[in-house]
């Protein structure tokens, strides 16, 4: 279950040793909250219920520190709002699944890693890494400009020595981190610690190819979008007939939809998720997406204008059938808005249900189109001008000056005044 549907796997024997001496493994993912979080999240999060459901102790770090660090995507004063508004969604997203979250924690990066240790160890891999090998092992992950900054060749050391101060026995995130992994494996012996093993799931392409990128707004779906955006954005979508590769919809139905459908089917025969207190954690928000007349197995149903509806078991059946062109992406694109939206909508209501969680998000993303407020003119205030002064004065006005007390003749002053 820990090891399933992944692209790769680095040192899983160890993960197997610690099973059989009958012990927890502990796991740590990160994710630096700068862009808004957008349904990709949910491949590594199906993944994470994956080890949770094994009985992983799962830790999310919320690398507030990396965040400014990669080339400033996220400005000081606003990493924190969107670390609180990514735990917000993080938790809706585990609680739509039914995932128990009492072997979850959230972990702000900056609680540890501004700490004199961490840093200490920060400078001593300094003094160890050599420029080649940081800028390599960031290669994939960190914004490569014409001018980089040195922050980006810090990046993969503090992703090292979060697994030592984190003390988790792997690490898991998308096969991009692979260089930055094995940076890991090679410098944190050389500081004394022990290496870690490391889990890579496949990339998810963007609805439009590529990879998927909080920067651009029509390669991804938010977490809060509407109905219609959704419905929108997966109209303009690639998925061309037959055309199996580098397509973001049958990419984002394997790695999500079928996996979470499995997990729902679990669910609702008593063999899914059992909780802290013992009990089996059912939630009503997610279903499969099989239709409700569907043949038992199904995972995934497609209704088709022509033929009627198409009920899949497994994603290779799906992705052969697209690929035969028997069917059509016009009515692939139809199933997957009402799957996605199916995902999207207790998450919705999560946030419509907290005046928290908007405020959060105003906060975190404030509309930098929206109209500011026009300021208020100053209003001119009247000073009147001294007696004699002013355009409407007179040549014969007497001056200020004149109109105070003469001295008094030099014969009235006393002796002492005279001297």
């Amino acid at each position: 279950m820990i090891t399933r549907r992944l692209q790769e796997v680095l040192g899983g024997e160890a993960i197997k040793a610690i099973l059989q001496e009958g012990r927890t493994p502990k796991a740590y993912w990160g994710t630096a909250p700068t862009g808004r979080p957008h349904i990709g999240y949910f491949v590594p999060l199906t993944k994470i219920a994956d080890f949770l459901r094994a009985g992983v102790e799962v830790k999310i770090l919320l690398a507030d520190v990396h965040a400014f660090l990669d080339n400033l995507k996220a400005p000081l004063e606003l990493v924190e709002h969107r670390t609180k508004y990514y735990k917000y969604v993080l938790l809706a997203v585990f609680k739509s699944l039914g995932i128990p979250t009492s072997k979850l924690h959230l972990i702000q990066g900056s609680t540890y890693q501004l700490t004199r240790e961490y840093n200490m160890d920060n400078y001593r891999l300094c003094a160890t890494v050599t420029e080649h090998d940081a800028k390599k092992a960031g290669a994939e992950v960190v914004k490569q400009v014409e001018s980089p900054l040195l922050s980006g060749l810090l990046y993969p050391g503090l992703q090292a020595l979060d697994e030592q101060y984190l003390d988790v026995d792997f690490q898991f995130g998308g096969v991009d981190q692979r260089k930055i992994f094995t940076f890991a494996e090679l410098y944190l012996p050389r500081l004394g610690y022990r290496k870690r093993s490391h889990l890579m799931n496949a990339m998810v392409p963007g609805l439009m190819g590529g990879k998927m990128s909080s920067s651009d707004p029509n390669s991804k779906i938010d977490f809060l979008d509407s109905p219609e955006v959704v419905k929108k954005k997966i109209k303009g979508a690639f998925c061309e007939p037959g055309n199996v590769e580098d397509n973001g919809l049958l990419a984002f139905a394997e790695a999500v939809l079928f996996p979470i459908s499995q997990l729902k089917i679990d669910q609702a025969k008593g063999t899914g998720v059992i909780d802290e207190d013992g009990k089996e954690a059912l939630s009503t928000d997610q279903k499969s997406f099989a239709s409700d007349n569907a043949p038992e197995g199904t995972l995934f149903t497609v209704n088709t204008k022509f033929d009627g509806p198409m009920h899949f078991s497994t994603f290779a059946e799906l992705r052969q059938v697209f690929k035969d062109e028997k069917l059509h992406p016009a009515d692939l694109k139809p199933a997957m808005v009402d799957a996605i939206n199916r995902l999207l909508d207790p998450i919705r209501k999560a946030f419509e249900a907290s005046e928290d969680f908007q405020k959060t998000e105003n906060l975190a993303y404030p509309d930098l189109n929206a109209k500011q407020p026009a300021k208020k003119k100053k209003e001119k205030v009247y000073h009147p001008p001294p007696p004699g002064k002013g355009k409407n004065a007179k040549p014969n006005d007497a001056p200020v000056e004149a109109l105070t007390e003469s001295e008094p003749p030099a014969a009235s002053k006393t002796p002492n005044e005279s001297q």
